[in-house]
């Protein structure tokens, strides 16, 4: 059930067009009905020719009420634009075209009311005049129909116009459903309702929802569309939704209900922002501004990010205080509190945009070129370097990008990458050069360095054979603790020393080597660490190990020591090595050799 938007200029006959297309009368209020003035927005439905059933958002058209017009005209599929041909083209026809061409509403067509009170000529005049009112804007080429309500001139080729219109529009399902809230009430034993025109997804009865900006959890207990209670509903419907969990004070025109993970606020973001064709001067950043979003309206400073003034299109950045759920792509209106206009409107670009504005206008461009929720995620990335896929998804609307690297949620861009290798040369470059006996930077300095942590430097690694893991540290591929000559020499004199020992070699502090020397040592093979205070020569072990295998299982630690003709303090390291390393096996007192 798609929705028809009306528009137009104040007593214009967009109240009485609604009931002659729909029979029902949109005014809901006494007083509408008493001045013959549409003051907030009316609701009616039908059902067209081809049996498509229609919503209809009849909006005022009063400069004093465009408040009200704007919460009803965002969320709707086809523009109903009204001109009344014994007046013509009028200030709030002017105003209403323009909201609907920032909104990017390209679906309409125009009602030439009241053609039962002119002329022929006068009818032609008028409708040549709209004709070129609607050039270069989103509703350009609409078919224009006389109508009049007291015989019905027009109503069924309206109708038929209308469902043409419906028929070639597309209503998408993202997946992410989202109703911006245009009117609220309790309703005795049934608790909290909220109205408005669902779009992005689907809701169902039981699911759970979240109020924005207060995220307030509720659930659906009922459902209703037209006068009817489903069990569920489609998107690019006029719903009215029974919420349990939600009280009614919680609840303004202006608030948003979606699934909770679907999306993040914001107070700021940047947008591409475009000035109304009837903007008398540019627009500065002093001005006191109003932003229109959804069916909300709230104060916003303006920032100008291209220009000293805004007369055209430009980024801007807009900032407000209250907290919205706003992502890529959305459409905006921006009212001038002083001009007591529109001004502009567009589409936001980036719902998080960087703390300094300076830094935000390089993103603006790819942004701006972006026509998909995947090409605005990719753009963000890009921009940021790194980004949890969470955020990316709700700042587009459901965007994945193509990411170089993803590592626990997080999405890397290639630049970040490569940025990131770089870095890590450098940095394990310094620390081979700085500490050439060590075997590489530790995995958790070197993580602290490039600001990433642990699962974010294995996925890393994994990118590139430039690096490779030992044990606790990360070394270049290749990369040999080399000795210096006085390092060298050293270890020729403990080895000479380990040599005449035998079975018997000194005390690791006697050989003198340092931490240093002893570690690389270890790490290339030329020594064995057989206890905290033991080195042995690797050939000597060997022959340690045969020397054992000769013995008779169940030997003792006397028949080991005996055998090579050590002490104790030799012994029991010995044969502790010999069972950690699975030479032998200990049983009671005794060992045996596998």
């Amino acid at each position: 059930m798609p929705v028809v938007g009306t528009a137009g200029h104040v007593d214009h006959g967009k109240s009485t067009l609604v009931r002659s297309l729909t029979g029902r009368d949109p005014d809901r209020w006494a007083e509408e009905k008493e001045r013959g003035l549409t003051i907030d927005l009316g609701f009616a439905w039908t059902t067209l020719p081809s049996g498509t059933e229609a919503g209809f958002v009849d909006v005022p058209g009063h400069e004093r009420f465009i408040k009200n017009m704007l919460a009803g005209i965002d969320a709707i599929t086809v523009a109903l634009f009204v001109v009344a041909a014994d007046e013509g083209w009028m200030p709030q026809s002017e105003e209403h075209l323009s909201i609907l061409d920032l909104l990017g509403v390209d679906r309409g067509i125009i009602a030439l009311t009241r053609a039962d009170l002119v002329d022929e000529d006068t009818l032609e005049i008028a409708m040549l005049e709209i004709d070129e009112r609607l050039a270069s804007t989103s509703l350009e080429g609409s078919p224009i129909i006389p109508t009049a309500a007291p015989d019905g001139r027009g109503t069924d080729e309206l109708r038929t116009a209308i469902d043409a219109a419906l028929a070639a529009s597309s209503i998408p399902d993202l997946g992410r459903p989202r109703l911006w809230v245009d009117r609220s009430f309790t309703i005795a034993g049934a608790g909290t309702v909220v109205t408005g025109t669902l779009v992005d997804g689907a809701v169902a009865i039981d699911e759970s929802l979240s109020l924005f900006p207060a995220r307030s959890a509720g659930r659906i207990r009922s459902i209703q569309s037209h006068e009817r209670s489903l069990d569920r509903v489609e998107p690019g419907n006029r719903t009215a939704l029974n919420l349990v969990g939600i009280e009614r004070d919680a609840v303004d025109r202006g608030s948003m209900l979606g699934r909770p993970d679907d999306w993040v606020l914001t107070r700021r973001f940047t947008a591409e922002a475009s000035t109304v064709r009837s903007l008398s001067s540019p627009i500065r950043e002093r001005g006191a501004f109003h932003l229109h979003l959804g069916s909300g309206s709230w104060p916003a400073r303006l920032r100008l990010l291209e220009d000293d003034t805004l007369e055209g299109t430009a980024g801007v950045l807009i900032e407000v205080d209250t907290p919205l759920p706003a992502r890529w792509g959305d459409r905006f209106i921006l009212r001038e509190v002083g001009r007591k206009a529109v001004v502009a409107g567009g589409k936001v670009l980036d719902p998080a945009p960087p703390r300094r504005a300076r830094d935000a206008v390089p993103t603006l461009e790819p942004l701006r070129d972006a026509e998909t929720a995947d090409g605005a995620a990719g753009a963000l990335l890009t921009a940021r370097g790194m980004s949890p896929l969470g955020d990316l998804d709700a700042q587009t609307g459901g965007g994945r990008p193509d990411a170089e690297m993803v590592s626990q949620g997080r999405a890397f861009s290639g630049d970040r990458v490569a940025e990131l290798l770089t870095r890590a040369s450098e940095v394990i470059d310094g620390f081979h050069e700085s500490n050439p006996l060590r075997p590489g930077v530790p995995r958790a300095r070197l993580a602290e360095r490039l600001g990433v942590d642990a699962d974010d430097l294995e996925a890393l690694f994994e990118r590139t054979p430039d690096f490779e893991s030992i044990d606790a540290d990360i070394r270049r591929s290749g990369f040999g603790a080399d000795l210096g000559a006085t390092e060298q020499k050293a270890w020729e004199s403990a080895r000479a020393s380990l040599e005449r020992a035998g079975f018997g070699p000194p005390r690791r502090t006697e050989l003198a080597l340092g931490l240093e020397i002893e570690h690389a040592l270890v790490r290339r093979g030329d020594v064995v660490e057989v206890s905290s205070d033991l080195f042995y020569l690797p050939d000597v072990l060997g022959a340690i190990v045969e020397r054992a295998k000769r013995l008779p299982d169940g030997f003792t630690v006397a028949d080991f020591r005996d055998e090579l003709g050590i002490t104790r303090k030799h012994a029991i390291p010995l044969l502790e090595w010999m069972d950690a390393t699975g030479v032998t096996v200990r049983e009671g007192d005794g060992r045996r050799t596998r």
